[in-house]
């Protein structure tokens, strides 16, 4: 890949030496040795660039040493980085030093940018796997130091502290972002500012430019203002060195906890760009219906279900029922032809893997979940779809704890236990959920595949797979959002949501698990 140069100064490539200008002013000399202005208005911009610039060229051959010598923080940050980042992606690396953390996520098509030649040499003998370009995130530049038209599903911004233009160089990386790419900025904590000056003083840390004074807030802030939106931020390292056991505790444990976490170094800005809307009439979805026992609600389900997008199609999943629900599926869809009515047949095990049998088989650009009790009102199900073709969210969650709930429709022990978990997995999924076993939910067929691989990784067994779905969807960072939807009491069969004890009991196991994989996981 042909290299983006940065010219050295304003005449890089002539051999002259170009004219003051009133945008220079007073603090530099001249060859002649007379004082001429320093720079004033985009000048200024350019000289600290350079200033930048010419700092990293110094110290390239040393970048390395001072690696080795924060070996333990460095690995934190690995962790985290090798938790967020899915493997054997495109991973463009903006700011990408050495190359160390593009190896550590292991992309398919690793790329990095950098804007110092010195050290985008060390960056390629190190990785010749990879490709890399020098250019400044923040000039037009940038955009030719890449292929064009070139897409990634990852782009880490790994030193946005000494960027000049911040706003610009996010804007800059607009056009290399699809629907799910995932933007990561890494910046540290400014309360840590006398012990990064002193690491710094002593040689314990690699000497910084000038730096710009940006909190989480305003780099959320900067990320809205160029069409981004901030979805999550990871904090990382309360202690930056090994000292046994104290720094495990600290770092893996007490780093992890609500208002602890806020005094954490490092801080990495999980965003995505927000996309355009999708018309419709151009998708096609995949209602799954997982069944159980349900024969007096399958035609009601089908004559209420409304037309969804450009192609609907309904799939009973009839989990080896015993009162004649596969044959009422068959019977309707002879009923119903101009309805597109599948049946597959379940394993039988439990809701979850019925589900799934559904998913695997659809063949919509957009799932959807309703459950054949149809106490979720089906005539809603078009707001789920306008949510995500408009690109508001990502994973639709339908919420039965907005509106009033029938007497008779949801216990109260049901009730006080999914306002408990609702807490829960807010904190565990890093986005508001208010009820996650209701049973309605949406995402792109896309996703479920990325999600798929994590199934069964949770450590117990997702009987409902609500939670191995919202687990996922966090774990790709994919933007969840609740849907209020009206509740109903059943009208045909029984409830399978008995034993409630017992259920509460799984429910806090997989927030225990979910704790170790989404909180510990890194």
């Amino acid at each position: 890949m042909k290299e983006a140069v940065v010219p050295t100064s304003a005449a890089g490539s002539a051999n002259v030496t170009p004219p003051i200008t009133a945008s220079e002013s007073v603090g530099a000399v001249s060859k002649q040795g007379e004082p001429i202005a320093e720079r004033w208005g985009p000048a200024a911009l350019e000289e600290r660039r350079e200033r930048t610039r010419d700092h990293l060229a110094k110290i390239a051959a040393r970048r390395e040493n001072w690696i080795n010598r924060n070996k333990y923080y460095y690995e934190l940050l690995n962790r985290l980085f090798r938790f967020l980042v899915e493997p054997e992606k495109k991973v463009l690396s903006v700011r990408c030093d050495t190359g160390n953390l593009l190896a550590v996520v292991r992309p398919i098509n690793g790329k990095g940018v950098e804007i110092c030649r010195e050290i985008v040499d060390i960056a390629k003998q190190r990785n010749p796997a990879f490709e890399f370009a020098v250019a400044f995130p923040d000039k037009q530049e940038f955009q030719h130091a890449l292929r064009p038209g070139e897409k990634f599903d990852y782009i880490l911004f790994n030193d946005i502290g000494d960027t000049v233009d911040v706003l610009q160089a996010l804007r800059n990386l607009r056009p290399l972002c699809q629907r799910h790419t995932r933007v990561l900025v890494t910046t540290y904590n400014h309360l840590w500012e006398p012990f990064v000056t002193f690491a710094e003083w002593v040689g314990m840390k690699v000497p910084r430019t000038e730096q710009n004074w940006l909190s989480t807030a305003d780099i959320q802030n900067l990320l809205k203002l160029t069409g981004f939106e901030p979805l999550e931020t990871h904090r990382i390292v309360l202690l930056p060195k090994y000292l046994p056991l104290l720094s495990d505790f600290l770092n893996r444990f007490c780093a992890r906890l609500p208002f602890l976490s806020k005094l954490c170094m490092t801080q990495v800005v999980v965003a995505r760009m927000l996309p355009p809307p999708v018309l419709p009439e151009e998708l096609a979805v995949s209602v799954v219906v997982p069944c159980k026992n349900e024969k007096g609600n399958v035609e009601e389900a089908v004559r209420r279900i409304p037309s969804l997008a450009g192609r609907t199609e309904i799939i009973f999943c009839d989990d080896q029922s015993t009162d004649g629900t596969a044959e009422e599926v068959l019977r309707v869809q002879s009923l119903y032809p101009e309805k597109n009515i599948r049946l597959e047949h379940g394993p039988g095990v439990c809701k979850s893997r019925n589900v799934w049998r559904g998913f695997n088989a659809a063949t919509g650009d957009i799932l959807m979940i309703l459950d054949a009790d149809l106490t979720t009102i089906p005539e809603e199900l078009p707001y789920f779809i306008d949510v995500i073709v408009s690109g508001q969210a990502e994973f639709v969650n339908g919420s039965r704890l907005v509106y009033p709930v029938p007497k008779g429709a949801m216990t109260g022990a049901n009730m006080l236990g999914n306002k408990f978990f609702s807490v829960a997995f807010t904190y565990l999924l890093g986005q508001r959920v208010k009820d996650t076993l209701c049973g309605t939910k949406l995402l792109w067929k896309s996703d479920w595949e990325r999600i798929k691989p994590m199934l069964g990784s949770w450590g117990t067994e997702d009987r409902w797979g609500d939670y191995e779905l919202l687990f996922g969807a966090a774990k790709l960072n994919l933007k969840i959002l609740d849907l209020p939807v009206h509740y109903q009491e059943r009208i045909y069969g029984s409830t399978k949501m008995t034993k409630v004890f017992r259920n509460g009991l799984v429910m806090l196991k997989m927030c225990w698990h979910g704790f170790l994989k989404l909180k510990l996981g890194y």
